[in-house]
């Protein structure tokens, strides 16, 4: 067939030679060297190849005399070759992929198969805690950007037969490396093979951001709706409970990051501290956050109806009156420290680690107590928008944070306009994004709230001992 390589050495290494652009690339390298007597070619990037492991297979392939030399591939695949993970190759484009991907591939005169030799190692950092998925009490380890290093973490948690690690790859030109990790015995099938197809029948030229870019492809509807619909974590120990629990995780080459499926919103506020301490500590912790969302969701619209309406306040409550004079409407006071607190975000990602404590200090004073001095802002509007900006790191889910902020956005703007029928209809919208929001499986996102399972909506707001 045209798309197989023959058994002639110089036509295989004409058609590689044009199709991986060696007289341009000047990091894929090709090698000549006789191997029992015939002549051979060895193709390989520059980076990815594990030099002692590399000087240890080319004297070894120089030591073969004719006579050693098997009459079939398969046998010289086997036996010969001393190497754990050696693949035979006989389609073009497959070898092509397998050289950019970083795999030795050796092809023998008078052989009508390549010998893929996977020797590679990719640069990466050490599999340290991640910065924004911290634990308490727990490992220490996190994911990195090799996904075959991603696997072992799970592993190394789940010494189970049943633990399947499947491998996609999805995109055109990046061909990425997408690996579907569930137990055999408790995934739901019907959602497997479902990924499983929208995978492999993607589309696209590449996955340019990553796990990002393969969420939004293969969950298209609602985009509009804010809330997340994938739970991600950069934390093995997160990841094989989740397995455990019947639950599909995607790996995606080049992410430091799983995504679990599929995920409600009582599976997007769990959090890993919520099991590595006693059940009491454990459920105080997980109902505080719960609360504390909540609040960071609530808090400034009823303020602010309460400043529309002094006449609803207790005396045992009039403390929350702003005491100052007004300069600027309490409501366009809030809507302008919603966007300033984003501001404040950017400028911190975007400033080297040496120069983030003297900007946090200067944006304390400038945005604090100049900030009221000048007339722009009243000390309880900084109080309340304060509070809301600590709330939004009492959950770990970047997503979800930014969900609540647009829907209390939604809020503020609809009790500016109707008073108390506007949060009334702000509470019904932000209810109903969340009601008629589905998970990539179907399920409702509320589950077990609606429909309503109370032995499983217990064990969600409540951390029980493990059995």
């Amino acid at each position: 067939m045209a798309n197989h390589i023959s058994n002639s050495l110089y036509d295989n290494m004409e058609y590689f030679h044009s199709a991986l652009k060696i007289s341009k690339s000047f990091d894929i390298i090709y090698r000549m060297l006789p191997v029992g007597g015939r002549n051979a070619c060895i193709y390989f990037i520059d980076g990815f190849v594990k030099d002692d492991i590399m000087e240890k297979l080319l004297e070894f392939f120089y030591s073969l005399t004719p006579e050693d030399l098997p009459e079939t591939s398969q046998d010289l695949s086997q036996n010969y070759i001393p190497y754990v993970e050696v693949d035979m190759l006989e389609e073009k484009e497959e070898i092509v992929t397998n050289i950019l991907s970083g795999v030795v591939c050796l092809l023998i005169d008078g052989y009508e198969k390549c010998f893929a030799i996977d020797c590679r190692t990719y640069p990466m950092r050490s599999v340290e805690e991640p910065g924004k998925d911290k634990t308490l009490r727990g490992s220490r380890d996190g994911f990195v950007e090799t996904v075959v290093f991603n696997t072992a973490l799970i592993r190394r948690r789940i010494r189970d037969p049943q633990l399947v690690m499947e491998m996609l790859n999805a995109g055109e030109s990046s061909k990425t490396d997408i690996v579907l990790c569930y137990m055999q015995d408790r995934a739901d099938e019907k959602l497997l093979d479902n990924l499983r197809e929208k995978i492999t029948s993607l589309k696209v030229d590449a996955l340019t951001m990553s796990q990002e870019s393969l969420a939004e492809a293969i969950y298209r509807r609602k985009w509009y709706n804010p809330f997340p619909k994938f739970k991600y974590t950069e934390r093995p120990d997160t990841t094989a409970a989740s397995i455990l629990d019947g639950k599909i995780a995607i790996l995606v080459d080049n992410a430091p990051t799983a995504i679990l499926l599929p995920a409600t919103i009582f599976d997007i506020l769990e959090e890993a501290d919520d099991y590595y301490f006693p059940p009491i500590t454990g459920t105080y912790l997980r109902l505080s956050r719960f609360i504390i969302a909540l609040m960071s969701l609530v808090l400034t619209p009823i303020w602010l109806l309460f400043m529309q309406n002094t006449s609803w306040i207790p005396e045992w409550l009039s403390f929350i009156k702003v005491a100052g004079e007004l300069h600027v409407p309490i409501l366009v006071q809030l809507l302008i420290l919603e966007f300033a607190i984003d501001g404040l975000k950017l400028a911190a990602v975007n400033t080297p680690q040496t120069l983030s404590t003297p900007l946090s200090v200067i944006a304390g004073i400038v945005v604090g107590e100049f900030a009221v001095k000048s007339g722009w802002f009243n000390a309880e509007t900084m109080l309340y928008m304060a509070f809301v900006a600590i709330a939004n790191y009492t959950q770990s889910n970047f997503e979800l944070g930014y969900a609540l902020k647009f829907m209390r956005i939604i809020l503020l703007l609809l009790v500016g306009l109707f008073n108390f029928w506007g949060l009334a209809a702000g509470i019904l919208i932000t209810f109903c994004f969340m009601l008629f929001n589905r998970t990539i499986s179907g399920e409702s996102y509320l589950y077990p709230l609606i429909p309503f399972n109370a032995s499983r909506l217990a064990k969600r707001l409540f951390r029980k001992r493990a059995e």
